[in-house]
């Protein structure tokens, strides 16, 4: 409604609309707390959406979504990413990146499991990389909390921080003041922009090589620079991996003794077929990973661990929908009980499987043995049972009454 340049009056107009399921939420605070509030909620998100339209560019193409995606991609890609912690960060982002192209915009749907499976993570890891430095840092932004069997709705970010020219970027880059709780101190090795080429990142992260009891993020990050820029010192790779002098040592040590990245001097580059299928430039499609890296997994001992995590997720949603599926029905526990030494299941009957017979025409209830109506009880148009004791305010009747005039009210004032 911003972006088109319509008013907050028409937007509430639209949310206050009983048939327009996203005011649902206007409408449950205009019902709780009054209409005055509902108007001030509302005048709250006019003002959020203004300043984003201010501050954001209109997609209007396909071609224009492609480009978007590309300014975002180099802007990661040049983002020092610092510490365990910012590299799985990195993983999950990416993974958001690849649903994002596939969605074909900014706004796209994934679910942790999806997450974790896309960047080669465990979901706690994924939780902690959204709270902890995705969100916070302006990266991403949940739109929706997944329901049901749908996905939470997430929105690309552009990061923190100001936008700055430095000369090992691509494009240009984000620096922020570093977080210790995240244990990215001040140094001067970390401090500059990194250049890493985050499409291959993406491809080899959620191979087992590459879980944290292997070669481990920090091969990924290595990977990523000399795939970005072959033959660099290990202190240009400190720039550009955003990896510590110290880690930059093991890991190309790892990466060395499997025959992955070999030295001429002071100088490393990849080996010739270190990814085969990805070539040995930037601009060479990227395919799939060598097989060398299932033997690479196998040594390490996390061979099998990326095809446990999908059984696991495919098995916890399984259990999920049939909770869902048993919800729907509106059925409870069912009960157990003993008769000649034998368990009886007897499932409870759902509020609309009241028989028949039971029912009068009036909404009463005919107690079954005696065959006469119970004075306490009362069917309600959805089938529902329920109880009317002594010491309510108003009777059925009544209830059905006020029910009726609410509705009539409501669609009056609509």
């Amino acid at each position: 409604m911003a972006r088109i340049g319509g008013t907050v009056d028409q937007l509430t107009s639209l949310l206050m609309h009983p048939d327009h399921e996203g005011g649902k939420h206007a409408q449950n605070i205009a019902l709780r707390s009054g209409q005055a509030r509902a108007l001030a909620y509302i005048e709250r998100v006019w003002e959020s959406a203004n300043v984003t339209v201010s501050n954001t560019a209109e997609v209007a193409s396909r071609q224009e979504v492609h480009e978007d995606l590309a300014v975002l991609r180099d802007r990661i890609e040049v983002t020092p990413w610092r510490s365990e912690r910012g590299r799985t960060a990195l993983r999950v982002l990416r993974a958001h990146l690849n649903f994002a192209e596939a969605a074909g915009g900014r706004l796209h749907a994934a679910s942790e499991r999806q997450a974790a499976e896309e960047a080669g993570v465990s979901r706690q890891a994924v939780r902690s990389a959204y709270e902890t430095v995705l969100k916070p840092r302006g990266w991403l932004r949940r739109l929706r909390i997944g329901r049901g069997k749908e996905g939470s709705s997430w929105y690309l970010g552009n990061g923190p921080g100001r936008v700055i020219e430095d000369p090992f970027s691509q494009s240009q880059t984000t620096q922020f003041p570093p977080d210790p709780a995240l244990d990215e101190w001040s140094a001067p090795e970390t401090g500059l922009a990194a250049d890493i080429d985050s499409t291959a990142i993406s491809r080899l992260m959620a191979h087992d090589a590459f879980a944290h009891r292997a070669l481990g993020s920090s091969a990924l990050m290595v990977i990523g620079a000399l795939h970005s820029r072959s033959s660099q010192t290990v202190g240009e790779l400190v720039i550009t991996s955003s990896v510590s002098r110290a880690t930059v040592y093991r890991t190309l040590h790892r990466l060395a003794v499997h025959g992955l990245v070999h030295h001429a001097g002071e100088t490393w580059i990849l080996a010739p077929r270190a990814l085969e299928g990805f070539g040995n430039g930037l601009a060479e499609a990227v395919t799939a990973p060598s097989r060398g890296w299932d033997e690479i997994a196998s040594h390490c001992g996390t061979a099998g661990l990326s095809a446990s995590r999908r059984t696991l997720h495919a098995a916890e949603r399984a259990t999920y929908r049939a909770v869902l599926d048993k919800l729907a029905e509106h059925r409870s526990a069912a009960h157990v009980i003993v008769r000649n030494g034998r368990q009886i299941l007897i499932p409870t009957p759902r509020p609309d499987e009241v028989p028949a017979t039971w029912r009068g025409p009036d909404g009463s209830v005919f107690d079954p043995v005696t065959g006469r109506a119970a004075p306490d009880w009362r069917i309600a148009t959805d089938g529902r049972l329920i109880l009317i004791t002594p010491t309510d305010q108003r009777s059925y009747d009544e209830l059905t009454a006020a029910h009726t005039e609410a509705l009539s009210e409501w669609e009056s004032t609509a």
